[in-house]
């Protein structure tokens, strides 16, 4: 038996940029032993199969899985698979605004798809959630040595490095400009000899409020030990981390936060992440996050055996 599958890149509107996604929009018969096996045969950051929910409340249901195995959550696979059901007509867009509920693992995310034309062009998803925020961080002369950059751009004057637990553990630095971000790279040895490790952190998110495209606010990019050093994953998981991260500082005050980050630059797949935070107390919020996405490639494959 063969199964389709469409490849879309999410978090922009030209081909060939931001994030490749693979979506199987009826993969009911798929064992999630057969999904592992597609996923690593693609070998793309992640592949969605879709199926039929079992609540009634509920549009489908979603599995997601890296190379490496299955994801509880990611961003870029909502926006991918509301994205590919509505283009190839699995779910049928009412208006302009068309609203579905996507499970994945960790449980439930709303989606709304703006359209034009008949045609779905932005996609977006609301998650609420709680988190934990720590001033517990390594030296900057301890992070500076990490990320092999210089002590003087890590940024500790508006903002400062924390650790923000939020489904997962994530260490947050905030860095000078654009090109240090860009230009670091990460330092296993000075990593464990510090006390990063203590943190129980496994990745790093870098970012910088100093950009050169006009058309965002923030710059960011993961670095850490299981990410290889010419890797430039998708930041989406990270970003509820990076939202509380904001929230934590006292100068953002309670309120309704509109803002974008990009990753990448126009050599390694530019995406550019719409947000918007609803900062209520300091451990429980709401985030929108959206994006467009374009469709690259459709076709089928084998079923495993």
């Amino acid at each position: 038996m063969e199964y389709k599958y469409y490849m879309a890149d999410v978090f922009t509107d030209t081909v060939f940029n931001g994030a490749q996604i693979a979506v199987f929009p009826d993969a009911n018969s798929l064992t999630k032993t057969q999904m592992a096996v597609l996923a690593r045969e693609l070998n793309l950051s992640e592949s969605v199969f879709v199926v039929a929910a079992e609540s009634t409340e509920v549009t489908r249901r979603l599995y997601i899985y890296s190379p490496e195995g299955e994801v509880d959550f990611a961003g870029h696979p909502v926006i991918a698979a509301a994205f590919v059901l509505a283009s190839c007509g699995e779910i049928e867009l009412t208006g302009n605004n068309t609203s579905l509920v996507l499970e994945q693992n960790f449980g439930v995310v709303d989606v709304n798809i703006i359209s034009d034309n008949g045609k779905p062009n932005f996609v977006q998803f609301s998650r609420k959630f709680s988190s934990i925020v720590d001033r517990f961080a390594p030296t900057d002369a301890e992070l500076a040595r990490i990320l092999s950059i210089d002590s003087a751009h890590i940024d500790s004057k508006t903002y400062s490095p924390r650790l923000v637990f939020c489904g997962a553990p994530y260490l947050v630095v905030p860095i000078t400009d654009y090109e240090n971000v860009r230009s670091a790279k990460f330092n296993f040895d000075a990593w464990s000899q510090s006390i990063a490790p203590q943190t129980t952190a496994q990745e790093i998110l870098l970012f910088s409020a100093k950009n050169p495209h006009k058309d965002v606010d923030f710059n960011a990019r993961l670095v850490g030990s299981r990410i290889g050093a010419h890797e430039d994953p998708p930041v989406g998981s990270a970003m509820p981390a990076f939202a509380a991260y904001l929230c934590s500082h006292t100068h953002v005050r309670k309120g309704t936060y509109t803002f974008t980050v990009d990753r990448g630059d126009d050599q390694s797949r530019r995406s550019i992440l719409n947000l918007e935070m609803d900062k209520q107390d300091e451990q429980s919020m709401n985030l929108r996050i959206g994006g467009e996405a374009v469709m690259v490639a459709q076709g089928s494959i084998q079923e495993p055996v």
